[in-house]
């Protein structure tokens, strides 16, 4: 598809100020699971939800609803108004709740929703102007837990933008923060779900003893190639609506067929992005499916539980198996790396931090996706209606941007709905990634026009 114009406007944006919860919380210490404060969750993560002019609520400020609706959920989520602190030599995390709020930026755009385009979806342009980065807001340490943004666009809609500290909460957890805010922005005196807290369930058991294989965790040393340069990045969206995820599933076994849309997608992004990279044949190539762990567990975790309870199991080849091999292959290393997670599984995980330092997930020749399709279904409403985008605010996070990527329920403008997935790769390989997904859906040499694309290609 041809690129659309570049959108440009200008942002007013009133002074950082600090929303705290509304009544007093207790000041305390509360300690992270030793799922939550592993090296590879100390980043923040940035979200943007998109909405429309609401004639009904013309008479009320969606930044002032916002602010006062985040004071009454953060008595309930008090322990996201404190701040973090890094105990002893072992790198525990703790929450000191010292109830002094979340970083809230109030702000103005010379724009209107429409001139974003059709179908919402990263990149999206002027992002630094829609979620501010505050000096020193971005560490993990010492600082707010939470960045909130609200800009106010010129037809009457607005923008509302987040970061969280993603050691305090998975994705999950934070969509249930926000349908609190929601709830009490819509006049509900307390969370329909509660939180809870209860991070002890997570934690290392004692003695700690690692009774799995957790290929995830490799320390892969650096080789030559293994380094992907951050320079002229593109970053691109595709689409995968019925008629492309039937495409893909017409290209597995029978047996494999019943897989599900997510595996077979995963399989696909991962063999394209390898023929992609260009990396040598021998070299080992992993792919870490996020999986939701909650009821992993037995029993499994509270429905309000809201800190991170994923698991990131690797699927592994050599670059060449997996670029010669017909799709099935991928699908079946992808289902079988989901279903190795268990409750022991998850224990073996916290176990293996405290004996190991809380390591990094291997980043090396890796490629990390997380399914958001499941948690995006809901409405996020503020009083104003369904948002017209909600979800990430772009392709890469955390310690490498070219590493990790997210499946984003969406609607294109044709009406169909479909997986959204945003991705981040240099220009060269980009290209050569474009080319992998058309060909393996389309058939080789085919063009796709401006008639019959289902593809997304938005580039940076």
């Amino acid at each position: 598809m041809a690129s659309p114009p570049p959108l440009l406007f200008s942002v007013k944006r009133h002074k950082p100020t600090l929303v705290a919860p509304s009544n007093p919380t207790p000041h305390e210490f509360k300690y992270l699971s030793d799922i939550d404060d592993q090296q590879g969750f100390r980043f923040q993560i940035p979200v943007i939800h998109f909405y429309r002019y609401n004639p009904s609520m013309r008479a009320r400020d969606p930044a002032q609803v916002i602010r006062q609706a985040v004071a009454s959920a953060l008595v309930f989520y008090y322990p996201l108004a404190g701040r973090l602190r890094e105990e002893g030599t072992g790198r525990k995390l703790v929450v000191e709740c010292t109830g002094e709020g979340v970083l809230f930026i109030e702000a103005d755009a010379d724009v209107m929703l429409e001139q974003f385009g059709g179908a919402l979806h990263p990149p999206f342009p002027c992002m630094e102007e829609l979620l501010t980065e505050v000096p020193g807001s971005e560490r993990v340490l010492h600082c707010p837990l939470l960045l909130i943004q609200v800009t106010r666009l010129l037809c009457g809609g607005f923008i509302f933008a987040l970061r969280i500290n993603h050691a305090i909460s998975d994705a999950t957890g934070l969509n249930h923060f926000l349908n609190a805010v929601c709830e009490m922005a819509r006049g509900a005196p307390a969370p329909s779900l509660l939180p809870v807290w209860q991070r002890h369930l997570l934690s290392a058991r004692s003695p700690p003893r690692v009774t799995c294989v957790h290929r995830e965790y490799d320390q892969v040393a650096e080789t030559i190639g293994a380094f992907v340069p951050h320079d002229d990045v593109l970053h691109r969206s595709f689409f995968f609506g019925p008629n492309e995820i039937s495409a893909l599933r017409k290209q597995v076994p029978s047996h494999l067929r019943t897989c599900s849309t997510v595996e077979l997608l995963t399989a696909c992004l991962w063999r394209c992005r390898t023929k992609a990279i260009g990396l040598d044949p021998d070299v080992e190539v992993r792919v870490l499916y996020i999986v939701n762990a909650r009821n992993k567990y037995r029993p499994p975790l509270p429905p309000g539980y809201y800190g991170n309870a994923i698991a990131l199991p690797a699927a592994i080849s050599p670059a060449g198996k997996l670029c010669k091999n017909p799709l099935g292959y991928a699908v079946e290393l992808v289902k079988k790396a989901k279903s190795s997670v268990t409750d022991e599984y998850m224990r073996s995980v916290a176990d293996m931090m405290v004996l190991k330092g809380r390591p990094l997930f291997t980043v090396t020749h890796s490629f990390l996706v997380s399914d958001l399709t499941h948690i995006l279904v809901g409405e996020v409403d503020f009083g104003w209606g369904k948002a017209v985008y909600k979800g990430p605010a772009r392709g890469g996070v955390g310690t490498d941007p070219l590493v990790a990527s997210f499946y984003v329920p969406l609607k294109n403008t044709r009406g169909e709905v479909g997986i959204m997935v945003p991705i981040c790769l240099p220009r060269p390989a980009m290209d050569i990634f474009s080319a992998e997904i058309e060909n393996i859906i389309n058939g080789p040499k085919q063009q796709l026009n401006n008639n019959s694309s289902k593809l997304i290609v938005s580039p940076l």
